[in-house]
């Protein structure tokens, strides 16, 4: 079971503690606030939830027309919102035996919803896709409050500021654009260019800004992808993080993990000491991978056994949960094992 908040991580410590499977490979997975369950999206139209405490699987269907791949939860825990490739957000009871739908909003048309973040204090949620919008919703009624426009290619990725009043957003031609919620105006566009990349030859824009986490002090942006993507539909490329400094604007370091071959940053996450983890999927398999904010090179990294495609951190601040293509969740400890 997870422990308690004054746990300090250890990622060189980091074992893998339990393994669940679903029916199809996964894309996704998120812990509940209370922490008792991880939610999980695959190659299907279903959601698994799994019990931490015995891996106890139930699942919810009859919500989405294709792929789940993401979800958010309102502020007393009692209720998750999925978003999926088929444009929709839907709401469903977090416990229960058989959670029924208790509602839907096609948010995005026909578009695939990429991505979803919930404001810090929980009074909304952005969302953001393929139609090249960026929305922001009330959780309680479903009702959208706003709605940002200016992205030009497909929106990957959404995150608040600590304070909840800025929004960033990252597109697949690494883009990122900063929002003033209050006035919901842009304030800025920041560079995320080295995540992005066109192959003339094969004609595709590759890359992208899969992953955005403000620090939670403010003061850094990581933006999370790849790079060196000299031949993408071969999947020649590695992954890369640039670290923001968000009072200037500018890219301060290129965060770098060496041959990792054909890796991609699927998501990031600030720890409690300060540094910054992601999750890595790609053809040379599964890693998390450990960065300081002073130096370009991952301190650490952390092998899977298999390719990874999403990551969660439980609020004890030391349990992580990974979505596998080989249709497993995992749940890894960044903690010595007890004994």
């Amino acid at each position: 079971m997870p422990r308690s908040l004054s746990d300090a991580p250890d990622p060189t410590a980091a074992w893998t503690e339990f393994e669940w499977a679903c029916d199809r490979p996964l894309i996704s997975c998120r812990f509940d606030p209370q922490g008792n369950h991880v939610f999980c999206g695959s190659e299907d139209t279903s959601i698994g939830r799994f019990q931490l405490s015995d891996g106890a699987r139930v699942d919810l269907k009859d919500g989405h027309a294709t792929w789940v791949r993401n979800f958010v939860f309102t502020k007393d825990g009692s209720t998750v919102i999925s978003g999926g490739y088929d444009g929709r957000l839907v709401w469903w009871p977090v416990k229960g035996d058989a959670p029924a739908v208790t509602r839907t909003v096609q948010a995005h048309g026909t578009h695939w919803i990429r991505a979803l973040e919930m404001s810090p204090d929980n009074s909304m949620f952005a969302s953001g896709g393929n139609d090249l919008m960026v929305r922001l919703w009330n959780p309680n009624d479903g009702q959208q409050i706003r709605e940002l426009s200016g992205h030009e290619k497909h929106i990957y990725s959404v995150c608040f500021d600590p304070s909840g009043k800025q929004l960033f957003s990252g597109d697949l031609s690494g883009v990122i654009r900063q929002w003033d919620l209050q006035q919901g105006k842009e304030v800025r566009s920041l560079d995320g260019s080295p995540l992005h990349s066109f192959n003339s030859g094969q004609k595709v824009d590759f890359g992208g800004v899969r992953s955005l986490a403000v620090s939670p002090d403010g003061k850094w942006l990581a933006a999370g992808g790849l790079h060196k993507a000299t031949n993408p539909l071969g999947a020649v490329h590695e992954p890369l993080v640039l670290l923001i400094d968000l009072e200037s604007g500018k890219v301060e370091k290129q965060l770098i993990a060496e041959n990792v071959k054909q890796g991609v940053i699927w998501r990031l996450r600030w720890l409690a000491d300060g540094s910054l983890m992601g999750a890595c999927g790609g053809g040379t398999g599964g890693f998390l991978l450990f960065w300081k904010t002073d130096a370009e090179k991952d301190y650490h990294r952390f092998k899977l056994p298999n390719l990874a495609r999403d990551m969660d951190l439980h609020a004890d601040g030391i349990t992580v949960a990974t979505a596998h293509h080989d249709r497993k969740v995992r749940i890894t400890r960044l903690s010595p094992k007890p004994g």
